[in-house]
């Protein structure tokens, strides 16, 4: 069973979050967090789930057919579309290392230590970076490549997303 502290936890996560729904299931309990429009999380809890349910039917979306573009639409010639930067193309040889979970980021090992790695540093593919802290538990994110730090994208105690890039590494 899921305790109250771990439920506000998720809660917390989701209202501070871009996600706007979050669905977990663990231990025979259902929850449903879905955030509205005003930021305020709504958390259906459905005790025991059965172990096989029926499928429910995929909702049918009805859309309605693009309007036929203007003979002034036609008549112009479509926007060139822009270079790409050249940080964009140096960031193509760069290996990101990602979030693995939704949590709060941190460079160091505790307040006021000296960060894990800073741009520069050489690592190795067992190279703690960072910690990401979901739920109360501290969850060390190691480098899984070698190379150099390029850059951290993202600020000590910033809430990060599952799959958010937080580091660049050029590979050796």
């Amino acid at each position: 069973m899921l305790k109250m502290y771990e439920i506000r936890e998720m809660i917390k996560l989701v209202d501070q979050s871009t996600l706007s729904e979050l669905e977990v299931e663990a231990e025979g309990v259902r929850i449903h967090l879905k955030k509205g429009a005003a930021g305020t999380v709504s958390v259906p809890v459905e005790q025991p789930v059965a172990e096989t349910q029926p499928a429910k039917p995929a909702a049918v979306e009805q859309t309605q057919p693009a309007p036929a573009p203007t003979a002034e639409q036609e008549s112009k010639p479509a926007e060139p579309t822009p270079a790409p930067a050249t940080a964009d193309v140096e960031d193509e040889n760069l290996h990101q290392i990602t979030s693995p979970m939704v949590g709060t980021f941190y460079k160091a090992p505790e307040p006021g230590a000296d960060p894990f790695v800073k741009p520069g540093d050489k690592v190795t593919p067992d190279t703690v970076v960072c910690i990401v802290e979901a739920m109360k538990l501290f969850n060390e994110i190691e480098a899984e490549v070698s190379g150099e730090v390029v850059k951290v994208l993202v600020e000590d105690g910033q809430l990060v997303e599952y799959g958010q890039p937080l580091f660049l590494v050029k590979p050796e």
